[in-house]
């Protein structure tokens, strides 16, 4: 009896991992270098989306979920920017939308067809500046749709109503170095953000004011994270001064002492936590480990329980982690990765094994659904709302997506209302001649096109090369 008192009871205790066969991994994929500590990978239930190299500029690639196999080297690309792509991010209330950050200083969103591409896709929805060094993150708002979010290398966090393509929020003054991470809490009315200063700050974006911060939270020099829970308390990946690999759970109303601090090993790689709220689940992924480590978050000391590890060979360059509504109820899938190796993605299931072949609804508690809980005005107003819940019992089928239209307004006509809240959020503002605008536009219009025009000679002339060397070869 005591024995049993002492192995805490859990349905997840016995999680098991499993990667699937090689021919349902996404193959021969140039998995981009560049050195910065997002994921490259972003998953939903239609597409995954991997960040690769791309010759003279960014581009991702963006793959229907059952298009496996080996991927062609002229397999379409989105490849707007003109510095390497950073971070992207889906939707949430839109699977055919997407969001990238680039060295280029500048985040674009994207409507991908319904079907995947059939052409590279150079022309985003909207672009949106407003920073002026490399943008690093972006996340989408949780309930409100089109709400943006992206931080950048110049340590301003900005949040854009996308459907507008207006920067409502600037919040430039609240970290004096590189942000590592941001992260929404669940109903979106607030982030937390770790920083190299060692600091995580919990932040009211609408108010522009820090509401709780913690310094030094890991005493470690090398990359923390921080993120929310679904209780509202942040859990935080980082590094001892022993360089030893920490995690920690804390209280935002006091962040005076951890709930809960762990050492885990001495490896290097900066731990990237996922985390599935209906379940209270972490895994923590490190860059360049070859495992996967899980935990269970509950009111109960330790706080923090170890459940098991995944394991295999490979090392990951990144990490996708598919949304709830994504995974197969039928077999009692949990959670699954997109393991990003050199050359390849290879998709990592987890389940929990079952006997019965009913719905298991102690594994799936309704679950975000793909339908906005706000509009980003009500949102900029002022309002919260949790996410809008829907049922996996019957499985997810995705629905239509609407096409993401962006109305910029003439700045122009915005006469400035008195006192109005919105004179609180200092946005960049711009006016300019109707006709100046329009001119400008044409202009852009025509350089994009000689952009294009140019870049497809340059492909054909690389193509044209590589087939008189073949030519060569055979007639040698």
């Amino acid at each position: 009896d005591t024995m049993r008192r002492v192995v805490r009871q859990s349905k997840f205790r016995h999680v098991f991992g499993q990667a699937v066969k090689n021919d349902q991994c996404y193959d021969d994929i140039r998995v981009s270098r560049v050195t910065w500590d997002s994921s490259f990978c972003a998953v939903n239930p239609r597409f995954v989306a991997i960040i690769v190299d791309a010759s003279g500029g960014g581009a991702f690639l963006v793959l229907p979920l059952h298009k496996t196999g080996r991927i062609d080297k002229s397999y379409p690309t989105v490849c707007g920017h003109t510095g390497p792509v950073l971070d992207i991010d889906w939707c949430p209330h839109n699977d055919q939308v997407i969001a990238s950050g680039s060295e280029d200083c500048t985040v674009m969103v994207w409507q991908i067809p319904e079907n995947g591409l059939t052409l590279s896709l150079t022309e985003p929805v909207v672009v949106l500046e407003g920073h002026s060094k490399r943008v690093g993150i972006v996340a989408w708002h949780p309930t409100a749709r089109n709400v943006l979010l992206s931080a950048g290398c110049d340590n301003a966090i900005i949040i854009w109503n996308v459907g507008t393509g207006e920067a409502l929020i600037n919040l430039d003054d609240m970290h004096v170095d590189v942000i590592y991470n941001v992260s929404w809490n669940r109903n979106g009315s607030l982030i937390c953000t770790a920083s190299k200063d060692k600091k995580v700050r919990i932040i009211d974006p609408r108010k522009q004011e820090i509401v709780a911060e913690k310094e030094k939270t890991h005493e470690g020099a090398r990359p923390m994270r921080a993120i929310f829970l679904a209780d509202g308390n942040i859990f935080t990946t980082g590094f001892s001064r022993m360089s030893e690999r920490q995690l920690a759970l804390w209280n935002p109303k006091n962040m005076e002492e951890p709930i809960a601090l762990h050492e885990m090993d001495t490896s290097n790689g900066v731990l990237l936590p996922f985390y599935d709220p209906d379940t209270n689940i972490i895994y923590l992924c490190g860059k360049g480990d070859s495992s996967i480590r899980y935990f269970e978050i509950t009111d109960e000391s330790p706080y923090v329980h170890y459940l098991n590890t995944f394991s295999s060979k490979e090392p990951q360059r990144g990490m996708g982690f598919m949304p709830k509504r994504g995974l197969d109820v039928n077999k009692c899938e949990i959670a699954r990765f997109f393991k990003l190796h050199e050359r390849k993605c290879e998709p990592i299931i987890m389940t929990v094994p079952r006997k019965s072949d009913l719905f298991q609804d102690d594994l799936y508690p309704d679950t975000a659904g793909p339908e906005a809980a706000l509009e980003a005005e009500e949102w900029f107003e002022g309002k919260n709302a949790d996410p809008l819940l829907i049922s996996l019992k019957h499985g997810y089928i995705p629905g239509k997506n609407r096409d993401l239209k962006v109305v910029k307004k003439n700045i122009l006509d915005n006469k400035p209302a008195a006192n109005k809240k919105s004179d609180l959020i200092n946005a960049p503002k711009k006016a300019a001649d109707a006709s100046d605008t329009q001119n400008e536009a044409k202009l852009d219009e025509i350089l994009k096109e000689l952009k294009s025009i140019k870049d497809t000679i340059t492909n054909q002339d690389e193509r044209i090369s590589k087939l008189e060397q073949q030519m060569a070869k055979i007639a040698d």
